[in-house]
């Protein structure tokens, strides 16, 4: 796999962003007939191509954590590599991943620069059926928010263990907001209006997208059985249910609010739940 951290001056933010993105490197050849020195077993590689373009998972990290922590404490790099996709992982604070009260529009920045930079300075598909999210915990809520703000920009959408943020369940939503105050930058993300109706409010955009038949990414949600968070993440699930969503469910037995649990679910999205073509390479159009 190839790693590099970028960081580039966000007009939106107006500051500097971190940002890790990974290339499935090791599966291509600058030339068909190279003969690495010093490798043994060498798997056969394809030929790089000008033009070519990665499927790409946007990856949403947690609360108190950094663009490059899912890659140093899970295996993400090797299952990316192994199924031929580009990841990218912007450096959020504890933004809640939305554009803030207090000024920083990080929800601008997700949806419509950062994909705009990466597609056009990388090898990163520009179509929707290319295109995907997975969040852990802060980003887990994140990557439900995306599914039903912005439908359009992906084909799957992953939520590990969303539960403090956006909310499907707008009553309990309401509540987070008032009870949480504990958790300071929360309030200070959101504002301290009633969320009911804005901007925020995942349940009545879920409905509206319901009500007019919006194309929806494939959805799954996922928590482990011992997470301090089961319960709300269940209220996200009951929610969607009561809408009518289909959707991909699971409860892991004995995990918490872990990185073993995410490990063991990236691993999971990847292999198995998102659309992934798998191929050594996709060719620009």
């Amino acid at each position: 796999m190839a790693m590099m951290r970028y960081n580039f001056f966000s007009e939106v933010l107006s500051l500097c962003v971190d940002v890790t993105i990974t290339y499935p490197a090791r599966r291509f050849t600058y030339a068909p007939d190279s003969k690495p020195e010093n490798v043994i077993m060498e798997s056969p590689k394809a030929a790089l191509r000008e033009g070519m373009k990665f499927q790409t998972v946007y990856m949403l990290h947690g609360g108190g954590d950094d663009d490059s922590l899912l890659y140093r404490y899970t295996n993400l790099e090797r299952y990316a590599e192994d199924n031929c996709v580009m990841t990218v992982t912007a450096q959020a604070k504890d933004s809640f991943f939305i554009d803030t009260e207090y000024g920083f529009r990080y929800y601008t920045f997700l949806t419509e620069e950062l994909p705009r930079v990466v597609q056009c300075l990388f090898a990163s598909s520009p179509a929707r059926e290319d295109n995907f999210v997975i969040g852990m915990a802060m980003g887990g809520n994140a990557a439900l928010m995306l599914a039903m703000k912005r439908p359009d920009l992906y084909a799957g959408v992953v939520d590990l263990s969303g539960g403090i943020g956006c909310s499907v369940d707008t009553d309990y939503f309401v509540e987070e907001l008032s009870t949480w105050k504990k958790i300071r930058r929360l309030p200070a993300a959101f504002g301290p209006d009633d969320p009911r109706g804005g901007p925020w409010d995942l349940g009545a955009l879920a409905q509206k997208n319901w009500d007019e038949k919006v194309p929806m990414p494939e959805l799954s949600i996922a928590v482990g059985e011992d997470d301090f968070i089961r319960d709300v993440v269940r209220k996200d699930r009951d929610a969607l249910q009561a809408i009518g969503y289909r959707f991909r469910y699971e409860e892991a037995p004995g995990l918490k609010h872990e990185w073993a649990f995410w490990d063991r679910y990236i691993q999971k999205a990847l292999y198995e739940w998102l659309p992934l073509r798998r191929k050594p390479e996709a060719q620009a159009e």
